[in-house]
């Protein structure tokens, strides 16, 4: 998993150190004051990432939950629970971008484009 922050997170972090500081500060406060366990507040933020369109911060928090141990189901399942409160499509374009991030979907989506070459291959060749 990649964990190297994006290049304008870094380079803004660079350019305004004492307020990165203070962000991290509030979110380790907050998590070290919470009585939620770290994977249930990883899906937390993951929804909310969700609900405001955010593709950089869904993928952020689809990778930090399943680093605190969230399964594939469970991060699926956080984003379905939103259909009613934002919607099938955005909730739909928020699991797109959850299934970058999983790993059994990779390898699907591996598995079928390897199929989809073999058919190609087969019908070329009766021609």
């Amino acid at each position: 998993m990649k964990n190297s922050l994006p290049t304008h997170y870094a380079k803004n972090k660079e350019a305004f150190p004492a307020y990165f500081e203070a962000l991290e500060k509030l979110g380790e406060t907050l998590r070290e004051s919470s009585p939620l366990t770290d994977k249930t507040m990883c899906l937390i933020n993951l929804a909310a990432a969700a609900a405001i369109q955010s593709e950089g911060s869904v993928h952020s928090h689809t990778r930090r939950a399943m680093e605190n141990g969230a399964s594939p189901e469970e991060i699926r399942h956080a984003i379905l629970l939103l259909t009613s409160t934002i919607g099938f499509p955005r909730t739909m374009a928020a699991m797109s971008w959850v299934n970058d991030l999983l790993p059994e979907k990779k390898e699907k989506m591996k598995a079928t484009k390897t199929k989809a070459k073999i058919t190609n291959v087969k019908k070329a060749k009766k021609k």
